[in-house]
């Protein structure tokens, strides 16, 4: 029964995405069949698989060992202002971010992660039929971030038609970056985030496969890195930390608004109907719960989790997750997967921002496109919760 509902999710999610394609008749069916494979191996091997478990572990255990480095920085700052026992979110989750964005840099000014995210693009390239601009996009969007990567690409930004520039884009909603990886894993389970970053990484392909077709001559493949204008050390350093800083603030003021927001609406709702606004789209997002593998008791609990991260982010729906103790492991696994990745109304804007500091007019056209960004990065996310649900 349950290998049925995972095909019948994926089958919904492919003619969903079918329906609001743009150009139906050039769709490559081969390449995204291969990639759904290759999803379930890799969904496989990371959840039911030794090797799997003990790259998850060491993945979760450098990250812990990092938030452990960050603490001594935020103690020294901020020791003493908590309660015993009971550091707030703000020091334990967010401004960990700081000391996680200053070892990016570090990478960065070593030519490390531009070695790692070209390559890896390039053999990723070989395997989505796409171009090597939109695969190097992809790995970069999963270590910079949804905004940074558009400044290594800089060059091209102004040259690119708007299929290939909503492309881009949808990589960028589609992922995570690095820098907030241990923020979620204090929220989830790591083995979730982990499966989740793989998973979205070939999911954003898939989708945009389907929504987005075309194909990239010899020609337009050229990939053009922006290299970062030359700094000095201690430069850099200060940069990214102060970006860090910059990420854990407004990540901070997001949730800030969007609690109080959501608890106005649902007070509002509750008084007038009886019922909460994020019980109410629990109703609406219950059947995309129950294709991804939620048992139907659970469908609009999960629903409601999956819509609170959609009109808010990430972060409210994964401290949402935390309150619902009552779910079973198997609901926690999927939407946790379906929680990890930039999808949702707020990262219109930052995308669009991003683009448009860089070129005006194709600023504009990502606005144009925004929802339908949300809606193929929405997808990824649907579609990786069904695979991963297979194997937990």
């Amino acid at each position: 029964m349950k290998y049925a509902i995972a095909l019948l999710g994926i089958l919904v999610v492919v003619v969903i995405t079918y329906l609001g394609s743009n150009d139906r008749r050039n769709i490559r069916f081969r390449p995204i069949v291969l990639m759904i494979v290759l999803q379930a191996v890799l969904a496989f091997l990371l959840l039911n698989t030794g090797v799997g478990e003990l790259m998850i572990k060491g993945f979760a255990s450098v990250f812990d060992h990092l938030l452990g480095y960050a603490s001594e920085g935020v103690n020294f700052v901020f020791g003493g202002l908590a309660n015993e026992g009971q550091m707030p979110f703000f020091l334990s989750v967010l401004l960990p971010i700081i000391f996680i964005s200053a070892l990016i840099g570090i990478l960065q000014y070593a030519k490390v992660l531009p070695f790692v995210i070209k390559y890896i693009g390039f053999i990723l390239s070989k395997v989505n039929g796409m171009g090597k601009l939109e695969s190097y996009n992809a790995v970069a969007s999963a270590i910079l971030g949804q905004s940074e990567v558009f400044i290594s690409v800089k060059k091209q930004i102004g040259k690119l038609p708007k299929h290939r520039l909503y492309t881009l884009c949808a990589s960028a909603m589609s992922t995570v970056s690095m820098s907030i990886v241990g923020a979620y894993m204090t929220m989830i389970n790591p083995k979730y985030v982990v499966t989740a970053l793989v998973l979205n990484l070939f999911g954003g392909f898939i989708i945009a496969s389907i929504l987005n077709p075309y194909t990239v001559t010899s020609e337009e493949d050229i990939l053009e890195v922006r290299e970062e204008e030359k700094q000095s050390f201690f430069e850099m350093l200060g940069e990214y930390i102060m970006d860090g800083f910059k990420v854990a603030i407004t990540v901070a003021a997001m949730l800030i608004g969007f609690v109080a927001l959501i608890a106005l609406v649902n007070g509002i709702f509750s008084g007038l109907f009886g019922i909460s606004f994020q019980q109410l789209l629990g109703f609406v997002f219950a059947p995309f719960a129950f294709v991804m593998g939620v048992p139907w008791k659970e469908a609009v609990e999960a629903g409601s989790i999956m819509a609170t991260k959609i009109v808010s982010n990430e972060f409210v729906a994964m401290l949402e997750l935390g309150k619902h103790t009552a779910l079973s492991t198997h609901t926690v696994g999927i939407v946790s997967v379906f929680l990890v990745s930039f999808a949702n109304f707020s990262s219109i804007g930052i995308i669009a921002g991003a683009v448009k500091g860089l070129h005006e007019k194709q600023g504009n056209v990502v606005a144009r496109f925004g929802l339908r960004l949300l809606f193929g990065a929405t997808m990824v996310s649907v579609l990786s919760a069904t695979v991963a649900g297979l194997f937990i």
